[in-house]
């Protein structure tokens, strides 16, 4: 009997515990409204709060409906693994003057968060790129990212829209372990800063089946970024997947082992893009073990770039300078299509610090137009040419 009671009691215990792990909050139920005017953050931060408190696994549903949300940062750590479901439409502000920091939605100090749900993130940016004039403004006024990722380890981000952002769709900083995929980032050609994902200080980024058009670099790669798996990613309209730009200011920590496969780059300002800044640097800074392979090319004004000489804007400083950022071990095997310009590879390197091991692997690109030709052009290169060479190899 009394074994019975016991094990009709463990049943009860592990069906109630089952109940608790996969606790539901809905955001509704914490005072939310749909009406595309109500600021939902208050509300929003409770239901977080609630969840990041309890032990298990937690679920913030965010319902089908058009839900107006001011600035708001989810931190942790939490007791609970984070799941955050947006089914409905989430829109900012468009009055850039309501923001405080330069992000819209932050995720901060989180271990094991999921983020998707098939909703849409819109930034309303368009009133926002009226005012960004970073090119010839040194203090000009910093624009919100749509979504940021501080210190986020084990994060699985996937199935939502980000459109019209004010600045950057996402942005990853310190973070460890995370997977971004089935995302679609959207903002028009000539939008400012809008770039799709941004990476900074962070190892171990998976991101694969996303679709980018945006007025910026599709994927961009800053300093301290490690073990990048790139894969299936459509890229167009955009500056194309970059690493950079690199090595304007002292401490940047080196980039290394990066991988970008089975890539399609269509109308794109570049394909794939290395550069630098030309400053001197107190220590040498390394980009290294960078592989490009199976890439499309569509119409693209600069398919394949290295550029050691980046100034987005003048005066550059120092005038006449020289990159001290050293890169090395990078290979492109398999790139194939169309360029718009008369260039298909500009590997333009430091004097100071030459391209070392860069190999070319299998390229075949030829001219967009009639009656163009294309030609490849190296500066301070090391490296070696394999296989079919269209157009002929500079090194």
């Amino acid at each position: 009997m009394n074994t019975i009671f016991l094990f009709v009691f463990c049943f009860l215990v592990c069906i109630a515990e089952a109940k608790v792990e996969y606790k539901l909050f809905n955001v509704m139920n914490y005072g939310a409204r749909a009406d595309d005017r109500t600021d939902n953050s208050v509300a929003f931060l409770r239901a977080w709060n609630d969840a990041c408190s309890r032990r298990g696994k937690s679920t913030i549903l965010v319902p089908q409906g058009s839900y107006m949300l001011h600035e708001i940062i989810f931190s942790g750590p939490c007791n609970a693994w984070m799941n955050f479901q947006i089914e409905g439409r989430l829109k900012a502000p468009s009055d850039i003057y309501l923001f405080r920091t330069d992000s819209w939605i932050s995720f901060r100090y989180v271990d094991k968060l999921n983020v998707g749900g098939g909703g849409t993130l819109d930034g309303q940016g368009a009133f926002a790129w009226t005012k960004n004039d970073c090119e010839k403004n040194q203090n000009c006024r910093t624009l919100p990212t749509t979504m940021t990722f501080q210190f986020v380890t084990n994060g699985y981000i996937h199935h939502m829209r980000s459109i019209n952002t004010k600045q950057n769709h996402f942005v990853l900083y310190g973070c460890k372990d995370m997977v971004l995929t089935r995302l679609k980032l959207i903002a028009p050609f000539n939008s400012p800063n809008t770039d799709g994902i941004k990476i900074a200080m962070s190892t171990g980024v998976t991101i694969t089946s996303v679709n980018i058009g945006t007025g910026d670099d599709c994927i961009a790669m800053l300093y301290g970024t490690k073990g990048v798996r790139i894969s299936d990613v459509y890229c167009g309209p955009g500056h194309g997947i970059s690493i950079g730009s690199l090595g304007k200011s002292n401490g940047e920590d080196d980039v290394d082992d990066i991988v970008v496969k089975n890539c399609t780059f269509s109308g794109t300002n570049n394909g794939v893009r290395i550069k630098t800044w030309t400053a001197v640097l107190q220590k040498i800074m390394h980009v290294s073990n960078i592989h490009y392979e199976d890439i499309v090319m569509e119409n693209v004004q600069n398919p394949i770039v290295i550029d050691q000489n980046y100034c987005p804007s003048h005066p550059c400083r120092p005038k006449g300078g020289v990159s001290s950022v050293e890169i090395s071990n990078v290979s492109y095997r398999f790139i194939r299509g169309s360029g718009n310009s008369n260039v298909a590879a500009s590997l333009q390197c430091s004097p100071n610090k030459p391209c070392l091991n860069i190999t070319m692997d299998t390229i075949n690109l030829w001219p967009s137009g009639k009656g163009k030709k294309l030609n490849n052009e190296c500066l301070n290169v090391n490296g070696a040419s394999y296989g079919i060479q269209i157009p002929s190899p500079c090194m």
